[in-house]
This record gives structure tokens, C-alpha cells and sequence, in this order.
């Protein structure tokens, strides 16, 4: 007997996300994806906008409990000074939090969506824990992070990557993170994004035959590819009124580091 893996909590439809909660997130993940040190970053808001804590302390958490409730995290990540580590948090990005009545809030900008920006951030954290620490961190990220269904974070993953690359490389870097893109499209509901962003990934990709091989390890994207053509098919018929629903059950994309 077999058993069918689980989707990732995020394969499935989503919100378009204001701008400035996505620059909120961007700030934090984006020195996540540089260095694994930064990964500390994206601790706060996913302890300060968990549901549960919310709602057990609405006028804010107190300091000594938000710094217990990630001292466990903190410590995953190698970090021993729960205090020392939001000290430099609120430091580098102070609109992880303002002052409650009681303890921190989540700042404003994101309180509004919190208990999704933390499931959000705290997913990809999850996805960056186990990553080679090494040259090849970067690469190994953007594949955990798709396989999440993370896919406007894959983006920001690649981008770095794509863009210090050339030739061969250079293209089918691009081709990966159109790739993506078309499946955040796909989240969205979007299907003039879908096909705009595929229509360009597939070619891309199928000048590697389905396996990129870059300088951090080779990706291989058939699968992901196929379930991209499926659609794909499936969308020469779309008519602008139709539902997006039949596109859902089909194959879920995946990427493999080999």
C-alpha cells in the first residue's frame, strides 16, 4: 500500500497580498536567502502573529514570552541569546512589532494579515532548515521553497542567482523562475499570467531537457514541466468565463536537486 504525499499547506488558491505586507515579508526573507544567519529574522513575526498567541494575549505579548516562545527556533538555528537576537531584529527592521498595552503587537502594516504572514514565513522558514550552508545554499532554497508552493519566494531565491548568470545558465534560470511564476499565477487565479509566463518557461527549459545543470547542482524540473503543459493544455481552451477549478486536481509540481 501506498500513500500519496501530502500537498503543502499553500498549494491551493491565495489572496493577492497588499504591497506593502509583501515588501514586509521581502525584508525578511530576503536576508534569509543570502545568508542562513538570516533565517533568525523570520522567527518574530511568525511567534507574533501566531493565531493562538493572539488571541491569548490581545493587548500584546509579553517580552519574556515571545523571547521563550522562540527560544526554541532560535536555538534549531544555532542562536543562543533569544534576548540578543530581537534586540538586533528590532534593530535592523523595526516594524516587526510596536508597543501594546500589555507586551509587542504585530506592527501595523501586517497586523491586519498576521496570522497568514506568520503561517507564511514560518513555512518557509521551515523549508530553509536543512539547506547545505555552503555555495550551494541559494539554489537548494529556491527548490525547497518551490516544492512548498512558496513560488513568489522561489522567485526572490533564483533571482540572485539569474542574475550574476550568462548564457545556457542565464536562460534557464529564467526558465525555472517563469516557471514559477506561472503557479503563483495559478494561485491567483490568474490565467492570462499563466500562460504569458509558461509560454516562454517551457522553451526555456526544454534546452536543458527537463534537468538544469548550474554550478550549485542540477535541478530537475520535468516534472514540474509537465504539470505546467497540463495546464497548459487545458488553458488553449479557456474562454475567459470558464472556472479555474478542473486545473487544481491535476499533477502538483515538483523540483528535484540532484
Amino acid at each position: 500500500m501506498t500513500c500519496t504525499p501530502l500537498a503543502p499547506v499553500f498549494w491551493q488558491r491565495q489572496p493577492k497580498l497588499p504591497l506593502p505586507v509583501l515588501k514586509f515579508m521581502g525584508a525578511r526573507l530576503q536576508p534569509a536567502l543570502r545568508a542562513p544567519a538570516g533565517r533568525a529574522l523570520l522567527v518574530w513575526p511568525m511567534v507574533l502573529g501566531a493565531p493562538k498567541l493572539r488571541e491569548a494575549h490581545p493587548g500584546g505579548v509579553p517580552e519574556p514570552m515571545l523571547l521563550a516562545g522562540a527560544a526554541s527556533m532560535l536555538e534549531t538555528l544555532g542562536v543562543r541569546d533569544p534576548q540578543a537576537a530581537w534586540n538586533e531584529a528590532m534593530r535592523l527592521l523595526p516594524n516587526t512589532a510596536e508597543p501594546g498595552p500589555e507586551g509587542w503587537l504585530p506592527h501595523r502594516i501586517w497586523e491586519p494579515l498576521s496570522a497568514l504572514v506568520s503561517l507564511r514565513l514560518g513555512v518557509a522558514l521551515l523549508a530553509l532548515l536543512g539547506q547545505p550552508e555552503d555555495r550551494r545554499y541559494g539554489l537548494a532554497c529556491g527548490v525547497a521553497l518551490f516544492n512548498s508552493a512558496l513560488f513568489h519566494e522561489c522567485h526572490d531565491a533564483l533571482e540572485p542567482l539569474w542574475l550574476n548568470a550568462e548564457g545556457g545558465l542565464k536562460t534557464g534560470l529564467q526558465g525555472l523562475i517563469l516557471l514559477a511564476g506561472g503557479f503563483h499565477h495559478l494561485q491567483l487565479e490568474n490565467a492570462g499570467g499563466m500562460i504569458s509566463l509558461w509560454a516562454d518557461a517551457l522553451p526555456a527549459l526544454e534546452r536543458c531537457d527537463g534537468a538544469l545543470a548550474t554550478p550549485w547542482g542540477t535541478v530537475g524540473c520535468k516534472a514540474a514541466m509537465a504539470a505546467a503543459a497540463e495546464r497548459m493544455a487545458w488553458l488553449d481552451h479557456f474562454d475567459g468565463d470558464m472556472a479555474l477549478d478542473p486545473l487544481w486536481p491535476m499533477s502538483r509540481p515538483t523540483l528535484e536537486l540532484i
